[in-house]
């Protein structure tokens, strides 16, 4: 049961619905254009449910159709979360205990990302989902760069905060400089600072692929719908080992 197809109006059916836009003015050429995208992509039949112009010279559309592909569960790959999931009181107490001092997190979004809901979520105490952000931990010494940070300011920062961890968001992703932005983190933070002195590296974003971290230079990143809670407590497990 490994094996599985996707739902549309009858279980198995295969039916997806997709969403693109061209760089044509809507008429029926346009929407025949669209047609034969979705053919190229697998899907027989395709319907056209809808198009609308999208200024001068582009067109959105929404093609439903049927695709043969089949997607075994088994062979997706993943990163699983691999340590416990402690509450803001476990937290502080192991960090109280093993460090006996407090663990210092610097984070920003750097280069020109200006979109700081992602790392405010996770510092500010207000949170996210019902979650107090990391600046509510009694034991957590967190400084807060804010948007559009320089990779050597960050560097910088976190030599003078002696960062244990450094915690970066990346909203904005065209043409992947969300990632061009964190391979420039990671070589500058290497340049800067031997192994044994460097912070624990973190980057998190809606379009990073978890899998990608060792690729990148990272400790670990985070994805969509990641929580203060979670971020905490893999500093705990990163940083300190065993929580018993």
């Amino acid at each position: 049961m490994s094996i599985v197809r996707p739902y549309g109006d009858t279980t198995g059916d295969g039916m997806v619905q997709v969403s693109f836009t061209l760089p044509v003015t809507h008429d029926k050429r346009a929407e025949g254009a669209a047609i034969q995208l979705a053919n190229k992509m697998g899907l027989d039949p395709a319907m056209l449910v809808h198009a609308k112009p999208m200024g001068d010279g582009f067109t959105f559309f929404v093609v439903y159709g049927r695709v043969t592909h089949l997607v075994d569960t088994e062979k997706v790959q993943v990163v699983e979360r691999d340590y416990p999931l402690l509450s803001a009181k476990d937290v502080n107490a192991v960090i109280k205990r093993k460090l006996r001092r407090r663990l210092s997190v610097v984070g920003a979004c750097i280069g020109t990302d200006a979109h700081t809901v992602g790392i405010d979520a996770i510092l500010n105490v207000k949170g996210i989902a019902g979650e107090k952000g990391l600046e509510y931990y009694r034991e957590l010494a967190v400084t807060n760069m804010g948007a559009q940070v320089s990779v050597p300011e960050l560097v910088e920062t976190a030599r003078a905060q002696k960062a244990d961890a450094v915690l970066v968001s990346q909203v904005v992703t065209q043409r992947d400089a969300h990632l061009q932005n964190t391979r420039a983190m990671t070589a500058a933070f290497r340049e800067a600072l031997p192994a044994g002195k460097r912070p624990l590296l973190i980057v998190g974003g809606p379009r990073f692929d978890e899998l990608m971290a060792a690729e990148l230079g990272v400790d670990r990143i985070f994805g969509r719908g990641t929580t203060p809670r979670e971020v905490a407590s893999y500093l705990v497990h990163a940083l300190l080992g065993d929580q018993k």
